[in-house]
């Protein structure tokens, strides 16, 4: 098993990189959020990896982080999510963000990556909540859960690339008790 892939960067994509190693080039599929850590091409690099075996073909994952790969490594065991779904919703934050946002139920946050409908959503929630909430550690990570669920919208919002005056804008007279109707009734008021 290919657990760590290690050299200069020969080629970086927006859904993959080459990483050279002593004179063999290993294609590693990423997810956005681990590009952003990738450096530029000649630099050298770290990725954790994790290899698929198809019978018709041998993948490599690659992930900045430990915790990444983890994660990955828990979408695989739902239902229904291939490693292209996982990558897509890795992309969508740091591991540490969508352990928050299952923990909490965020199914919404999980639907916001590109080929994840509500049911693959709330399945990935059903099955991973239990891991998820005893894998964050109690250092303010899963505080989110806890805050105002005001702020919690308005984080999110912003993470969906809504300036400020947008979310002012939307969050004006918008109802909702969790932060997840909030963000629900504020999405429903933009597309008006």
């Amino acid at each position: 098993m290919i657990s760590l892939v290690s050299g200069a960067v020969a080629v970086r994509r927006s859904d993959h990189v080459v990483v050279d190693c002593g004179g063999v080039g290993y294609r590693l599929a990423v997810s956005a959020e681990t590009l952003r850590h990738v450096p530029g091409v000649g630099d050298r690099v770290l990725l954790h990896a994790h290899l698929v075996v198809r019978d018709d073909s041998l993948s490599l994952y690659g992930f900045a982080t430990e915790d990444e790969r983890d994660l990955f490594l828990m979408l695989l065991g739902v239902q229904s999510v291939g490693p292209k779904v996982a990558l897509a919703i890795l992309s969508g934050a740091p591991p540490r963000q969508l352990l928050a946002a299952v923990a909490a139920g965020d199914v919404a946050r999980l639907q916001a990556a590109p080929g994840v409908g509500k049911r693959t959503a709330e399945r990935i929630v059903v099955e991973l909540r239990e891991k998820v909430g005893a894998a964050l550690p109690d250092d303010g990570i899963g505080a989110a859960r806890h805050e105002e669920p005001a702020l919690v919208a308005r984080e999110a919002l912003a993470e969906l690339g809504y300036a400020p005056a947008e979310i002012d804008q939307l969050l004006a007279g918008t109802d909702g008790a969790t932060a997840e109707e909030l963000i629900a009734n504020a999405l429903r008021s933009a597309r008006r």
